[in-house]
């Protein structure tokens, strides 16, 4: 009987049931908002095919894409353009997810690997590997992921006191940041300016020199990391609503939340491995999700579009579009997140005020 009642319609002139409603709205912005991303990375994308000093046509752009153009084009667009976007659209899509999984997981709009220490470990990682090791190539990007694990076990450490809090893990978080920031300086000032040089990129972030096996092992990596986000991904709605309500859900709270932050700390480590430190993507990528969803819940894929499509626009107008100055990726990113962040303090300030 309950059954047949539940099946039945509503009857005219009565209301539909309103959580089917509002499942039925948010599915349909959440399809909306991909699918608009989407094209407009698709969008940048061809773009960026199309700029460089040798300019191409989109049609040519996209005919040497599939092979179809001239052996002049095919080069410029699969050994020049190509692995640079692919190298931009699989770091943001990294950072984007690793900052929304943050975010979530501590139920802080401010916890990203920037503001973490997380990402200034890896540099610092990077750097050392570089400078005082003389290492090159992949043992650098396998020393400055190794640097980001140290770093987020450390904070785990001493953030941990009969459990993972928030404010805690955050608070130590930017410790570590700063003494990261500070041990960075120090062995740039402490070698000569040439061997500087060949590292600032790892306090910077650049997507420019990832290529050939580099690129295949960023991409797998980055895959696999992204398969078990998404076997995790059932945990995060009920983590976002606080712990009390997650165990009513029946989520496994301590478990879901190291699964989840282990999960970052690997997208960061390898992101940052491969291009080094991409300011505020991690922040600024789930907050501009968030937004468009107009949800306070994780907003994973949409995160990752974000990402992807702030990266790949940052490096288009980082190589094009800054007064004939060709900048590094996370220069671009910088500008754009530092006043984002200002903005989102200002803000919190404003509503503890109010």
């Amino acid at each position: 009987m309950t059954a047949e009642l539940a099946a039945r319609p509503a009857a005219p002139g009565l209301p539909a049931d309103p959580v089917a409603t509002l499942r039925h709205r948010r599915r349909r912005r959440l399809a909306l908002v991909v699918a608009t991303l989407a094209v407009l990375l698709v969008a940048m994308a061809t773009l960026a095919l199309t700029l460089g000093e040798a300019s191409l046509a989109p049609g040519r752009a996209l005919a040497a894409l599939f092979g179809a153009g001239s052996d002049a084009d095919v080069f410029v667009v699969h050994r020049l353009r190509l692995p640079r976007i692919e190298t931009a659209v699989l770091a943001g899509a990294s950072f984007g997810l690793a900052g929304a999984l943050f975010q979530t997981t501590l139920r802080n709009p401010l916890a990203s690997p920037d503001i973490l220490g997380i990402a200034s470990g890896a540099s610092l990682g990077a750097v050392t590997a570089m400078l005082v090791l003389g290492l090159t190539g992949l043992a650098v990007s396998g020393a400055a992921f190794a640097g980001a694990l140290v770093v987020a076990l450390l904070i785990w450490l001493f953030a941990w006191r009969q459990g993972l809090h928030s404010i805690r893990f955050v608070l130590v978080g930017v410790g570590f940041a700063y003494l990261c920031s500070s041990l960075l300086a120090w062995l740039l000032a402490s070698v000569e300016i040439r061997a500087a040089q060949s590292a600032l990129v790892w306090t910077v972030g650049s997507v420019a020199d990832v290529r050939g096996a580099d690129l295949v092992t960023f991409a797998v990596a980055a895959l696999v990391l992204g398969a078990g986000v998404a076997l995790a991904s059932r945990w995060q709605g009920p983590l976002a609503l606080g712990d009390d309500n997650a165990r009513a859900l029946g989520v496994p709270v301590d478990a879901a939340r190291v699964t989840s932050l282990l999960l970052a700390v690997g997208l960061v480590g390898v992101a940052t491995s491969f291009v080094g430190p991409l300011a505020f993507v991690a922040l600024v990528a789930p907050a501009i999700a968030r937004r468009l969803l107009d949800d306070g819940g994780a907003a994973l894929v949409v995160s990752v579009l974000t990402g992807a499509l702030l990266v790949l626009a940052a490096d288009v107008v980082g190589q094009h579009l800054l007064f004939g100055v060709e900048a590094p990726t996370g220069i671009v990113t910088g500008l754009i997140g530092a006043p984002y962040l200002l903005w989102l303090l200002a803000t919190d300030r404003r509503k503890a005020l109010a």
